[in-house]
């Protein structure tokens, strides 16, 4: 009887043992699945914030990417609106009115002047012009995303040019009326006044003056800026690099120096956008053609220099 007892006492104790497991084990089990739950949540939300700072970055490349084919396609089709055809023309009697100006001085002036940017290439340019102590001309866009304000300040800190070029870069609102392109350009002056300090007066018309898509005459527009003590800024040498498709850094070269000797002051379009490596690739060999000119200096655009208009108010 006792030993019947004891097995049965047995038995109990094996079946407390087995109801403890089965309640410990389960327990257990859906613990380390919480943990392990909450563990995977929070390393999805920092993949989640990578990802989303990702996106802002391919988001901000393909924008400047898109800006830059906007230009062309919506100009002409071509890269019409970035020739310098007509400019000399234009241009030339103002030049030969000031010719004693520039014989005073004997020195030939260049600017180098960058559309669209601030961009992923905007720092290598930088790097470049301060290797070659070269101060250009900046004519920006307005891009609030972080990691640009360093280089709109980097501009200004390093002395070159701030100037403006439009917000939004987009050709069908700006030109829609002349209240939409004082909008965007107030928009950007004052951007930039908040970014950098700098209160800008210079500018650049998307397009040039003679673009052939704004609906509202440029006339008015120019009588705008002149009413706002603001400069517009056009050019007579163009590097081609406005087109979308591949040019060489040598093409550039060749096609910003070829002319150089016809100025006295000498405005070159360039463009700053995350596509243009072939321009980044073309600034030393053509920083060094032109410093070995001889009574030739790249200079930034001041009040000091006189502008070229492809079209004016007269």
């Amino acid at each position: 009887m006792a030993e019947i007892d004891a097995e049965q006492e047995a038995r109990l104790k094996r079946f407390r043992l087995m109801k403890r497991l089965l309640v410990i084990v389960p327990l257990s089990t859906i613990l380390i699945l919480f943990c392990l739950c909450i563990f995977l949540g929070i390393r999805l939300h920092f993949v989640k914030k990578e990802l989303h700072k990702l996106q802002a970055r391919v988001e901000t490349m393909a924008s400047v990417s898109e800006s830059a084919d906007t230009a062309a396609a919506q100009t002409t089709g071509s890269t019409e609106a970035y020739t310098s055809s007509g400019v000399d023309e234009s241009r030339r009697t103002e030049i030969d009115a000031q010719e004693d100006a520039g014989e005073e001085e004997g020195i030939r002036k260049v600017y180098l002047t960058f559309d669209d940017g601030p961009s992923s290439n905007t720092g290598r340019i930088l790097d470049i012009l301060a290797e070659y102590d070269v101060k250009a001309t900046f004519f920006v866009v307005g891009k609030e995303e972080e990691l640009y304000q360093p280089l709109y300040n980097r501009i200004v800190e390093e002395g070159h040019t701030l100037a403006m070029h439009s917000y939004s870069h987009k050709y069908q609102e700006i030109y829609q009326s002349k209240e939409s392109y004082v909008e965007d350009l107030t928009r950007l002056q004052e951007f930039l006044y908040d970014t950098t300090g700098v209160w800008c007066r210079y500018c650049r018309f998307p397009g040039g003056s003679s673009n052939t898509v704004s609906k509202v005459d440029m006339h008015e527009l120019i009588e705008y800026l002149d009413e706002q003590d603001m400069t517009y800024f056009d050019w007579n040498i163009v590097s081609g690099d406005a087109t979308s498709d591949y040019i060489s850094s040598g093409d550039i070269i060749r096609n910003c120096t070829r002319k150089l000797g016809e100025f006295d002051e000498a405005i070159i379009l360039m463009h700053d956008a995350a596509e243009k490596d072939s321009t980044v690739k073309a600034l030393p060999g053509l920083i060094e053609q032109i410093q070995a000119m001889e009574n030739t200096k790249i200079v930034p655009i001041t009040d000091d220099t006189e502008p070229i208009h492809h079209i004016s108010n007269d």
